[in-house]
């Protein structure tokens, strides 16, 4: 285990497939919505794993939005680039979009049946598993206090996982919703659920465990870069901090540093 992480949370998860900070930055503070816990043992589950959903002329769907739950095991490996690479890192799943979705950075999105449940409420209809694009919906564990770099080690076969960026909203995702102005709703939300790139490849089903095995010690959550990203940017050099931020988000907050 590198130096500056600590080990515990022990969960499990439900899956699915388908969509040098600057020196005057302080340090994010932790609000209600981006917790930072001293884990012990928290169960947790994956409710289901997703794969898009193919119809009955079995041809590829143009979005891979639609994903449904499918029986497990399901391989998950790393898919390589988002351009030329296999795409999503759900073995089966579709990504449409590969100008802006998929990659070894975007190999596995999970989102939690706890926030899937406030939206339910919110918008008065059900939601169920996979409605969000999620590959894995989790119960029990908080997917928005996850930090960047957090790693996970879910099910018996192996498979490791490491939280990279949120989920930004996109036209195709409000389409599926059929809500108007849905990102802008859904940008307010606060909860945009967390990309995973595969460290280590393995099969999960929905039931299996997940223990997040390392955590950072720099603080910087799914929810924080969220708001960074979509609302607060001038958040943006704060990420800095985290090592495991992908390239692309490492360049935006660098040029808002040097600003």
């Amino acid at each position: 285990m590198r130096a500056g992480r600590c080990a515990s949370i022990r969960t499990r998860v439900t899956r699915w497939s388908a969509c040098s900070r600057s020196s005057g930055t302080q340090r994010p503070r932790r609000t209600a919505a981006e917790p930072r816990r001293d884990y012990a043992v928290t169960v947790a589950s994956v409710v289901t794993v997703n794969s898009a959903h193919i119809g009955a002329d079995g041809k590829t769907p143009r979005t891979g939005i639609d994903k449904r739950p499918v029986e497990g095991p399901v391989p998950i490996r790393a898919p390589g680039l988002m351009r030329g690479g296999l795409g999503s890192g759900i073995v089966g799943d579709v990504i449409g979009n590969r100008k802006l979705h998929g990659g070894d950075d975007q190999a596995v999105y999970a989102y939690a049946r706890e926030d899937l449940d406030v939206w339910a409420g919110r918008l008065g209809r059900d939601l169920t598993n996979g409605m969000f694009g999620e590959n894995i919906t989790t119960a029990g564990i908080d997917v928005t206090g996850a930090l960047i770099g957090e790693r996970w080690r879910v099910g018996a076969d192996g498979l490791m996982l490491e939280v990279t960026r949120p989920r930004t909203p996109c036209q195709t995702f409000a389409k599926r919703l059929g809500i108007g102005g849905w990102i802008k709703t859904f940008t307010h939300g606060g909860s945009p659920g967390a990309y995973l790139r595969v460290l280590e490849p393995g099969s999960i089903s929905g039931g299996d465990s997940v223990d997040v095995i390392e955590r950072p010690d720099h603080g910087i959550t799914i929810g924080f870069v969220y708001r960074a990203l979509m609302l607060e940017p001038d958040l943006l050099p704060a990420i800095l901090e985290a090592d495991a931020l992908p390239d692309d988000l490492r360049r935006l907050a660098q040029r808002r540093a040097a600003d």
